[in-house]
């Protein structure tokens, strides 16, 4: 089965935006390994944290700030498809 990506954001912080323009994006690069893509408004101020399969792969706190979408193109991939060619973005380094 293929997997969901949950992105829990923080709707005070004006979030939802940036949230689903990442969703558009990885469902255009993922389309066909995802389930869905999920939007999730946090109760929790300035949460930004994305999950596949309810596995956190990235948290702004913990990052320090947003990813590139080529970056979180890379995780996602390193996590569902790993062997995907993202053709100019692609990087020979992933983040593991």
């Amino acid at each position: 089965m293929n997997p969901t990506i949950t992105i829990e954001y923080c709707p005070k912080c004006n979030w939802l935006l940036r949230a689903a323009y990442m969703a558009q994006e990885l469902l255009t690069t993922f389309e066909d390994e995802l389930k869905a893509v999920s939007l999730v408004p946090s109760a929790v101020s300035g949460q930004y944290s994305i999950s596949i399969n309810d596995q956190i792969i990235f948290d702004r706190k913990a990052y320090g700030g947003f990813p590139e979408i080529k970056e979180l193109k890379q995780l996602v991939r390193d996590q569902i498809a790993p062997d995907k060619n993202m053709g100019h973005s692609d990087s020979k380094t992933h983040h593991q």
